[in-house]
């Protein structure tokens, strides 16, 4: 395209081009100079939980995403065959029919290829494993068992449940919370409640999940952990096989709130999911992100005992904790997860929902590859959270330091003096001057899928924070997502896009559009687009 020298004068720019669907942080750009540091995009420990994506899904996005993107591990939903019933709800899952691996999800040799492709792209693999019981409902399987006895499976015989005698209590259904017996021996919701503590039964629950070790699975997610006693746990444990690593596989368990048992009772049998940590978060981006100075102190479990999340597929139905609909706060909070120096970081992606029960994309009820532009919401492409996973790689295990509180909606700390986050979640930008102890120089803000820059001078950086956002940077080379969109939970469906900007210009001046995807350059700066003056005042670019 050609461009006109034009006066001095305001230009109003407008580009129309074939763009993602959500490219706000395209625009146009100063070139600055490159500053050398070393690469910071190795594998870390940050947990994709793409829930209820299937195999082939999972495969993709580990050799596609996830691995580019310096996750550490993926965390899968249950792989074993369960309930099919006429609603095809997302708990149908949660309710086992039997061990086998055709489910829902894909077939036994699709889920191996899955584990086989996240290891290629470096991740761990975890799964959720419902081991505490078994279906409540009778019907056919999706791999086409039928149970006409809730208590007799091809797996369990009638005397592998607990019994009314054992839970003390007529009705087998768990309906005093401050009974530790009934909590752990009763029925929940009127699934049956495995005999734990009956050593062939702790056999066959190691049989199912050495089965999954077999083909590569690294570790487990324990459904429902708070209702199995820790000492089966252990003895469950310690039936199982090493990894393909050697190593013993990786065990993190789901303990719900409650009166009993405590959290605190579960270390001894591995990592607790933090529910009081969403807790926090929650009550902070919907409050005072200033009032997460004090995050450590405010309850929370221990950062080597835990695994920190936003939010998970029961919490953000149930509105304990925030969900995808909370839009920029919610994104946001995870921004703050990943930047702050605690447990290990979990980013959950799942399926848009309008309905408590509703069901995942699905073709009679066997779940579609994920459309992250129709109807799933997949926060791990989104530009902020992968900016956030490579700065969190990048500052590793530094300490939280130089914390400042500007207002109650703004909030920075350094991460030593690896890097730095200002972050505001008003809902008018905020400029303040930040006392980053980061080294003097220029630096990506990975936020924005450094889009921009950051000047730090005698230690401090000036920064202009947009609302319900963060400026993110660290001392290493940033390389830039290019398979993720800014803000939109990872749409890829294609649009004519217009930006109306004003700027001011001088004879002479070219003007550039730089996007994150190939036809804006991929936030490469030598492929940005050139824009037309042709019609000026008004700059085009196709």
């Amino acid at each position: 395209m050609t461009i006109r020298d034009h006066p001095p004068g305001v230009l109003r720019r407008t580009a129309g081009a074939a763009a993602a669907a959500a490219l706000a942080l395209a625009g146009a750009i100063a070139l600055p100079a490159e500053t050398a540091h070393a690469d910071a995009t190795a594998a870390g420990d940050v947990i994709a939980n793409l829930w209820e994506y299937n195999w082939n899904s999972v495969a993709s996005e580990c050799t596609d995403v996830l691995g580019p993107g310096g996750y550490g591990a993926v965390w899968v939903a249950p792989p074993a065959e369960s309930l099919k019933q006429s609603g095809f709800s997302w708990w149908d899952v949660y309710q086992p029919y039997s061990s086998s691996l055709n489910g829902r999800f894909g077939t036994a040799a699709q889920f191996a290829s899955m584990v086989t492709a996240c290891h290629e792209a470096g991740l761990k693999v975890y799964t959720d494993a419902v081991i505490n019981h078994t279906a409540a409902q009778t019907g056919v399987g999706y791999n086409g068992t039928t149970i006409t006895n809730k208590y007799d499976t091809p797996d369990w015989d009638p005397d592998d449940f607990h019994t009314s005698a054992e839970c003390n209590d007529s009705d087998l259904i768990i309906d005093d919370w401050s009974n530790l017996s009934e909590i752990q021996n009763c029925e929940l919701l009127g699934l049956p409640d495995l005999e734990t503590e009956e050593d062939d039964v702790r056999s066959g629950i190691a049989a199912y999940l050495n089965k999954q070790i077999a083909l590569g699975v690294d570790g487990f997610r324990v459904d429902a952990a708070k209702h199995i006693p820790v000492a089966d746990l252990n003895a469950i444990s310690a039936k199982l096989d090493n990894t393909a690593s050697g190593a013993d596989p990786y065990v993190f368990q789901e303990v719900y709130p409650g009166s009993t048992p405590a959290a605190s009772d579960y270390y001894a049998s591995g990592d607790v999911l933090d529910f009081t940590y969403a807790s926090r978060l929650k009550s902070a981006f919907q409050g005072n992100v200033s009032d997460l100075s004090s995050l450590e102190s405010s309850g929370v479990l221990p950062a080597a005992n835990s695994v920190s999340f936003v939010t998970n597929h029961d919490t953000e139905r149930n509105g304990l904790h925030m969900s995808y609909k909370d839009g920029d706060t919610y994104r946001l909070a995870n921004v703050f997860e990943l930047a702050y120096k605690w447990a290990t970081p979990t980013i959950y992606s799942g399926f848009e929902w309008s309905s408590s029960d509703q069901a995942p994309p699905n073709s009679n009820g066997f779940v579609t590859d994920t459309n992250c532009s129709s109807g799933w919401y997949c926060l791990q492409r989104d530009t902020a959270i992968a900016g956030m996973v490579k700065w969190h790689n990048a500052v590793g295990s530094a300490a939280v330091t130089n914390w400042t509180t500007k207002s109650s909606s703004v909030i920075g700390f350094a991460r030593g003096t690896s890097g730095y986050i200002a972050l505001n979640n008003g809902s008018s930008a905020a400029t303040h001057t930040f006392a980053t102890g980061m080294a003097d120089g220029t630096y990506a803000n990975v936020v924005d899928n450094g889009a921009t820059t950051v000047t730090v001078s005698g230690g401090n950086a000036t920064l202009t924070v947009p609302a319900k956002s963060a400026i993110a940077f660290h001392d290493g080379a940033f390389t830039p997502c290019t398979t993720c969109e800014p803000g939109d939970g990872g749409s890829t469906s294609t649009v004519t896009a217009t930006f109306n900007t004003y700027a001011s210009t001088t004879s002479g001046t070219s003007v550039y559009v730089v996007g994150s995807i190939a036809a804006l350059g991929g936030w490469d700066t030598s492929q940005a687009v050139r824009l037309s003056s042709t019609g000026y005042p008004i700059c085009r670019g196709l």
